[in-house]
């Protein structure tokens, strides 16, 4: 019995694909060469956040099965951490404590930008992306062109299909059709 359920549980392979669409979402070049989102480890991390994040709140939407996949993402995005980390050469001893600090950022993060989605406020998604995917060094504008840009996810994830967003069909917003408005005319 425990090998069927073992069998079962790797032969899922929707959280990998998932992950696989969002980290080609967050690999996008305009957020680092248009939008000024840093380059390094730290901004390429932050981006992974903000789309697993997004993508998470959509799962827990779909009941149990949802809430499961959900999980099943996050473990991926932390297998997948703890693999470039290695690549990046730190230590067998230091991997643990820097996918804890890691762990940490992710919840610090989940936490604001679930807030500030719940609450439907494009002002605490800007506060949110200044503080940690800009590192208080953002233009308005990118800081504008980001809040608008999760806005515009959380709006399609919504109103794409549990089945298509299971099957790892996400259709992600273009970035640069998504726009804040600021009541200018």
């Amino acid at each position: 019995m425990l090998r069927k359920l073992l069998k079962r549980i790797r032969s899922d392979d929707r959280p990998d694909a998932i992950y696989s669409q969002i980290v080609a979402q967050a690999r996008q070049p305009a957020f680092y060469q248009t939008i000024g989102v840093a380059d390094t480890a730290d901004g390429r991390f932050d981006m992974l956040v903000l789309h697993v994040v997004l993508v998470m709140r959509r799962l827990r939407g779909e009941g149990a099965e949802g809430r499961t996949l959900a999980q099943g993402l996050f473990d991926v995005f932390f297998r997948d951490m703890d693999r470039n980390l290695r690549e990046m050469g730190v230590s067998d001893m230091g991997v643990p404590k820097r996918v804890r600090g890691m762990a940490e950022a992710f919840y610090g993060r989940a936490g604001v930008y679930d807030a500030a989605l719940d609450a439907g406020s494009a002002e605490g998604l800007h506060a949110a992306l200044e503080r940690n995917l800009f590192a208080g060094s953002a233009t308005e504008e990118a800081l504008d062109r980001m809040t608008a840009y999760m806005l515009a996810c959380e709006s399609r994830l919504s109103e794409t299909a549990g089945d298509r967003i299971v099957a790892a069909d996400i259709a992600w917003p273009d970035l640069d059709e998504t726009a804040i408005d600021r009541g200018e005319a």
